[in-house]
């Protein structure tokens, strides 16, 4: 029978080709009408360490990952003892048939922890210390094992390629796995070969190596596994166009909608690949082909430089940007609070990661919020954007440009490495939502007399030149100063300077509609109400539309702006529920607390997370499930993850 959906994992060494499995078996269930959700996880050394990639495949649009997989593709022997426990009754383990009688204890990859816990496992459940002995015990489950023969298959590939040296394509071991896959989910082998075609298009050699790859094990597949997996994937016919994304891709795609033509970023993970992309497609092209201009992307030789380069840019008049995480953000924050004195609209996109130090540094982390709302030394005007999901990264992408220039001062769109790294179908994004507004900019025939660049004025924003223009002369330097820039350190323009600045928070909250600034789900007359922020979003949506089928009354606040908070909404919102729950990504309940502190009104729980990996729908439900049913302890913490 075809179920609705099917949750797929693949894994291996680091460099193996995990990501290129992922990302054409995402594209060739994309291709027929399925909507994918899939999440990348690797270790921060460049090769060789386990890494995986977990996609969730359904008719139904999905936004999270559950705890279940039920087919797990994996390349090596420590995939399947990483994630055997994951796989469900019924579901599938492909593995390969020449590893099955490795010493599981003797893996050299594993760390000296899973090795310990391993050790007690096996020891508790009185099994032998060979894969074939765990395989042995998830059958027990009903877990169907697939023994594939890797070598031989890749034997057969080289004869037909009339390749001599085997090791030419052993690289093909994550398309074997592919070929299997679908070969046991009897999807439409058309849909896999358009995929490869696309991921490839530019290596034509490459693509009919894949192709044959896919074939071969497609077609054992079918020949030795018939009927032995209850789980299929049909095709579904759709209308609309979609577009299958990561969370890097969609930001950078949102900073060209958004008019940005100046990126500077110093390579750190997981922020890089955004600039990567752009610089990949700095050409801006029309539908025919026409050039249309195109973006600067530049590597500095540190986050400083790439800070203060881009602040350069924007007041030269381009909407310019910079990407980093935690370690580069630190430093770049005597630029920032720099831009915060002399009021650039410059835009930080800010990928955060797990902390504090080097932390993890490809792993997930929600822990920076307070970081980014007080980052800087003394007090400064700025705006803190968080978006919830891949489309979100898109839109906010472009409107933190306008906000910038609008409001003339920084702003920080708060992401996170779950939201970078994952991967999702969406419905093609509409860009005539988005409309570039660039605030008080005057040109030279508009200057008469002496220009005061920061003249003191009712809403604080002051009318903007960009440098170089004529009979626009004006300073920026580090310190206090006048409305021309010149330095001040008079106390009666230090008092009005400080105000002048900050009072445009004030601002803020009045013109930007609250529905740019706050998100609600479900019932607005719940007494249960959820709050939270950022990439938990998808899951705690998922949870909620289950609780709520299942009679229970819940609403969930996504809070979007950070900063300025929308303290006012929130207070009126919160005041009288019965229970609020906190839902973050890091050890203290950062936005909880942030609440209390504007609002006065206290958390009554918090379900928390910070172990590297992000939420899942599944550990959702269940903690706010305890806490509906009044069995939960005031503060819950997440552990699930491999």
């Amino acid at each position: 029978m075809a179920v609705e959906e099917i949750n797929w994992m693949s894994g291996g060494p680091q460099g193996s080709g995990v990501d290129t499995a992922a990302n054409i078996f995402g594209r060739a269930c994309g291709y027929g009408g399925l909507y994918v959700y899939g999440r990348r996880e690797y270790h921060s050394n460049i090769k060789g360490l386990h890494s995986y990639f977990h996609l969730r495949i359904s008719g139904n649009e999905v936004s999270a990952n559950v705890n279940d997989v039920d087919l797990l593709a994996a390349f090596d022997a420590e995939t399947v003892v990483r994630h055997i426990n994951e796989v469900v009754s019924d579901g599938g383990i492909i593995v390969d048939k020449d590893q099955v009688e490795t010493k599981v204890l003797s893996i050299p990859t594993l760390t000296y922890e899973l090795r310990s816990e391993l050790r007690q496992y096996l020891d508790k459940k009185g099994l032998g210390d060979s894969l074939s002995d765990l395989l042995a015990d998830a059958g027990k489950s009903g877990v169907h094992v697939f023994q594939v023969p890797y070598m031989d298959l890749l034997k057969q590939i080289a004869d037909k390629l009339k390749i001599e040296q085997l090791s030419k394509v052993t690289r093909m071991i994550n398309v074997l796995t592919i070929g299997i896959s679908f070969g046991l989910l009897d999807y439409d082998e058309s849909l896999v070969e358009k995929a490869i075609r696309t991921f490839f298009a530019e290596k034509p050699r490459i693509v009919d190596m894949n192709i044959l790859a896919v074939k071969t094990a497609y077609d054992y597949a079918k020949q030795n596994f018939q009927n032995n997996f209850g789980h299929k994937l049909q095709k579904i016919e759709i209308d609309e166009k979609r577009i299958f994304i990561s969370g890097n891709q969609a930001v950078a795609l949102g900073k060209v909608l958004g008019g940005c033509r100046v990126q500077t970023y110093y390579p750190i993970t997981p922020a890089a690949d955004e600039s990567e992309y752009l610089e990949a497609h700095e050409i801006l092209k029309t539908k025919l082909g026409e050039e249309r201009g195109a973006i600067i992307v530049m590597q500095t030789e540190d986050e400083i430089a790439a800070i203060n380069m881009a602040s350069g840019a924007a007041l030269a008049g381009a909407r310019a940007a910079t990407a980093t995480s935690g370690p580069g953000f630190s430093l770049m924050v005597e630029g920032l609070a720099w831009a915060g004195n002399s009021e650039v609209p410059v835009v930080i996109t800010y990928y955060q990661r797990g902390a504090p130090s080097t932390g993890l540094p490809t792993r997930h982390g929600q822990d920076d919020l307070r970081f980014a709302l007080h980052a800087g030394h003394g007090e400064f005007a700025r705006i803190v954007l968080a978006s919830g999901d891949i489309r979100e990264c898109f839109y906010d992408a472009a409107a933190a440009f306008n906000y910038a220039e609008k409001y003339q001062m920084p702003v920080i769109h708060l992401i996170d490495k779950a939201m970078g790294n994952s991967s999702q179908t969406c419905a093609l994004f509409d860009s005539s939502m988005f409309k570039i507004e660039r605030g008080n900019i005057l040109d030279e025939t508009q200057l008469i007399g002496e220009y005061k660049r920061f003249k003191f004025t009712e809403s604080g924003i002051s009318p903007r030149v960009f440098l170089g223009t004529k009979n626009g002369v004006h300073w920026y330097t580090g310190d206090e100063h006048n409305e021309f820039g010149h330095i001040s350190e008079e106390p009666a323009n230090r008092t009005l300077m400080v105000e002048k600045r900050m009072k445009k928070l004030d601002l803020i909250e009045k013109e930007v509609p609250i529905e740019e600034r706050i998100n609600f789900f479900g019932d607005k007359n719940a007494k249960n109400i959820i709050v939270s922020w950022g990439s938990p979003k998808g899951a705690i949506v998922e949870a909620l539309q289950k609780l709520t089928q299942e009679g229970f009354n819940l609403g969930f606040i996504q809070v979007r702006m950070m900063h300025p908070l929308p303290k006012e909404y929130l207070t009126d919102a919160l005041q009288n529920t019965e229970k609020i729950i906190d839902v973050e990504m890091n050890y203290s309940g950062q936005l909880g607390g942030i609440i209390r502190e504007k609002t006065g009104i206290p958390i009554g729980f918090h379900i928390l997370k910070w172990n590297g990996r992000p939420m899942t729908t599944t550990e959702v439900y269940e903690a706010v499930k305890l806490v509906l049913f009044n069995k939960a302890p005031k503060r819950q913490v997440l552990t699930y993850g491999s």
